[in-house]
């Protein structure tokens, strides 16, 4: 016994708690309407922080706020980054692909993801680097080797100029491993003055009209899930049993919302008073390796918190049911009640002949021991 507890003791101190900076960083021509740049920092897939080149910054969380209030030479640089220097430099960096694929307009888009997961327990960092052109990836920064690695054929040419930047790999390796990991931790200690409140119904008065009786009412907070009906059909992020109706669901992809290859269903009521909704993604084209960079969004009107749903194929329900999904025993079963039956019918039948005095035609051999009916079994 306590062998056991020794164990489970050291399971549990051993555990590990990661939490994830990342930042989202877009650049794009040609779309009107859509800031150039933007900057979306993610702290455990949740957004803190988010600024653009149209000179908005915003806050998402009280510890995003606290942050930026207590450093102001922070909040100096997210703005100077944000608002010039980052601005100019992935414009220019976005002119450079459109020149170096002969692409002289139209709408594209330079899109990095950078970061860093840190282990609580262990201390262990591990960074990341990330771009990807008009929705493809495209390259990927090796923090060991310090060199690139392209992920298109049409990078590999790209490879050498961004290799001879030494400099610019070697600031990108500090911010990674070390900046990005200080600043987590920073943030993770003002959220804990800020923690996440449990996703709790809320509850409030309502009266319809002044002579009206006043009702307590409390918002019913949905299960959400995962459905699809078979491996090449769309995957829907269906909530149900919410309350009231004023709700809003969508899918996003590295913290952004996407409207491409998305089908918003209907708010529906069911039998209960309550309702429901789905919205579906179109997987055809998501690589097996992107499916972790979408999740499903769901924030119910009143609720201070949001239910966000990764796409993940082991979470998904299927309506399908494959003959090999069958447990052995049932198949087991099924085929010895077909042979049973079978066996039930030939018997009858040999009965039913000895029975009516059907026999076999007397043959010249017929006194033979070997001889070979006619009896269908």
């Amino acid at each position: 016994m306590r062998t056991i507890f020794l164990l489970l003791l050291f399971c549990y101190v051993s555990s590990s708690v990661k939490h994830s900076y990342k930042l989202f960083l877009t650049a794009s021509s040609g779309i009107p309407n859509i800031p150039e740049f933007m900057i979306t920092l993610m702290i455990d897939d949740i957004q803190a922080i988010y600024c653009d080149s149209n000179k908005k910054l915003e806050a998402k969380r009280d510890a995003g706020k606290k942050l930026l209030e207590d450093d102001p030479q922070f909040l100096k640089e997210y703005i100077s980054n944000c608002f010039e220097s980052l601005h100019n430099f992935f414009k220019t960096t976005l002119n450079t692909f459109m020149k170096h694929l002969n692409q002289s307009e139209g709408v594209h888009v330079l899109q990095i993801l950078t970061g860093c997961d840190w282990d609580k327990n262990t201390g262990e960092v591990v960074g990341f680097l990330h771009d990807a052109y008009d929705g493809e990836d495209f390259m990927s920064l090796d923090l060991n080797k310090l060199n690139w690695i392209p992920l298109k054929p049409k990078a590999v040419a790209m490879k050498q100029i961004w290799d001879a930047d030494k400099v610019g790999i070697k600031e990108a390796v500090v911010s990674i491993t070390h900046i990005y990991p200080e600043l987590l931790k920073k943030y993770l200690n003002y959220e804990k003055s800020f923690p996440l409140r449990p996703v709790l119904p809320s509850v409030s008065l309502l009266q319809k009209t002044p002579s009206s009786p006043v009702s307590c009412h409390a918002t019913d907070l949905p299960s959400v899930s995962l459905l699809q009906k078979t491996p090449s059909s769309p995957v829907s992020c269906h909530a149900t049993g919410f309350y009231p109706d004023r709700a809003s669901m969508f899918w996003r992809k590295d913290g952004e919302e996407i409207h491409e290859d998305v089908d918003h269903g209907e708010i529906l009521p069911n039998h209960d008073g309550t309702f429901q909704m789905r919205v579906d993604l179109n997987i055809s084209s998501v690589k097996p390796e992107d499916w972790s960079r979408y999740d499903c969004v769901f924030h119910l009107s009143g609720a201070e918190n949001i239910i966000i749903t990764k796409l993940d194929k082991a979470e998904i329900r299927s309506k399908r049911v494959s003959p090999s999904e069958f447990p052995a025993v049932v198949i087991g079963v099924v085929v010895g009640l077909l042979l049973l039956l079978v066996c039930i019918t030939g018997l009858f039948i040999w009965w039913k002949k000895k029975n009516n005095g059907f026999r076999a035609a007397n043959t010249s051999d017929s006194s033979s021991p070997n001889r070979q009916t006619s009896d269908p079994l």
